[in-house]
């Protein structure tokens, strides 16, 4: 059957004129997490941002330089889930998504997680999941500082096509790690750059060139994260309560993690529907055994949501919040972009949303769902949390 998490983005932007601040953003999510608990949400997901994308307006290159406060404001999901632990009873609390990438690289992070798992495994009795979901992060800002960026002229050739397959070894080091291996970085497989890497044959001859290795139809890669055999405490940590999800759409970065543990994937409310069935067909073959078989509910959808009992004012609220979206993200105001994302987007009283989740949703998947997108009313995110679970997930 289908099932409903709630996505929540702390996300402290400027709204029709009001920027709050961080303390009243802070206090509407855990708001919004302990209503999540009591209407019978499953888990939680938040949003992860790592360093402030104000400051780096100031530099060359802003990435962002019309938007006016913060993406997120939650930089760190394991401090986050130990305080919302405390104040629910059955909600589990989720990444969307943990960078793996930054804050130490994927060696940290696993070290930090197993330590997490030991302190919520205390009690016997604790059954409720710390759901990671991980990826290299959304802006390159937030891995830079970090050293992960071109180290040779190679690298500044090709970083689009490199930094992925960097990923990849990010992803293989955090979870051997996190399983329990004592590895060095000489255990780690070696990755290349292949002619299939490359939409333009012009750049994958100047790679070639470069590294001397005309002859060859590929090229082999240092690893970027060099290390002699560690293992990560605590050692007995136990990884019952622990749920991952990769934030990948490689096939090939999905089929890697599950060697490894069993990984679910994210994909976002615009993925088209061909390639959610591909998704879930090559997950079928490839999830990790130990997870038992795959199944829908292990590829979380992203669900926009906007719901109100006056249709009509639902619709102007998806417009009004992808307009002002776009406007800050861009500084332009594409209509046919606002049109194609607000055609995206669940909006209408109880009985058209949940018409429309049915028309476009498998009765088994696992929906996640977004109340509070460019949306700053506290009380009127969590009426509408209320509406669904009464009036639409019955």
């Amino acid at each position: 059957m289908r099932t409903y998490d709630i996505f929540l983005s702390i996300c402290q932007t400027e709204v029709d004129g009001f920027l709050p601040s961080e303390r009243q953003m802070f206090n509407s999510f855990f708001d919004q997490i302990r209503l999540s608990d009591q209407l019978g949400f499953g888990t939680a997901w938040v949003a992860e941002t790592h360093l402030s994308c104000q400051v780096q307006k100031e530099n060359p290159g802003a990435v962002i330089p019309h938007f006016r406060g913060e993406i997120g404001l939650n930089t760190d999901i394991l401090q986050v889930a130990h305080k919302v632990f405390a104040q629910t009873k059955k909600i589990n609390i989720g990444s969307a998504i943990r960078n793996i990438i930054c804050n130490g690289g994927p060696i940290a992070h696993a070290e930090a997680l197993r330590t997490f798992l030991t302190l919520h495994n205390l009690e016997n009795s604790e059954s409720r999941k710390i759901e990671i979901g991980f990826a290299a992060g959304r802006f390159p800002f937030s891995n830079t500082p970090y050293g992960f960026r071109p180290q040779s002229e190679l690298e500044a050739l090709a970083w689009d096509v490199i930094k992925n397959k960097y990923f990849q070894e990010g992803t293989e080091v955090f979870l051997r790690l996190l399983r329990g291996e004592k590895i060095s970085s000489k255990d780690i497989s070696d990755r290349y750059l292949t002619p299939q890497d490359f939409r333009e044959p012009e750049l994958w001859q100047k790679v070639k060139t470069l590294a001397g290795t005309s002859s060859q139809d590929r090229v082999l890669l240092p690893h970027h994260w060099n290390f002699e055999k560690v293992g990560v405490i605590p050692f007995e940590t136990e990884l019952k309560n622990l749920s991952l999800t990769i934030g990948s759409h490689d096939p090939e970065t999905q089929i890697l993690a599950n060697q490894f543990l069993p990984v679910g994937v994210f994909n976002l409310s615009i993925t088209p529907p061909a390639v959610i069935e591909e998704t879930h067909a090559r997950m079928k073959q490839n999830f990790h055994k130990d997870g038992g078989a795959w199944s829908r509910a292990k590829m979380p959808r992203t669900v926009m949501l906007f719901l109100d009992q006056d249709r009509g004012k639902a619709k102007a609220m998806a417009e009004r919040a992808w307009k002002n979206y776009w406007t800050a993200m861009e500084n332009t105001l594409d209509p046919k972009k606002v049109e194609m994302a607000v055609g995206n987007t669940i909006a209408g009283d109880a009985a058209e949303v949940k018409d429309l989740i049915a028309q476009k949703y498998h009765p088994e998947d696992r929906l996640m769902l977004w109340f509070d997108f460019n949306h700053h009313d506290n009380e009127a995110v969590q009426k509408s949390m209320r509406t669904f679970m009464e009036k639409v997930a019955q």
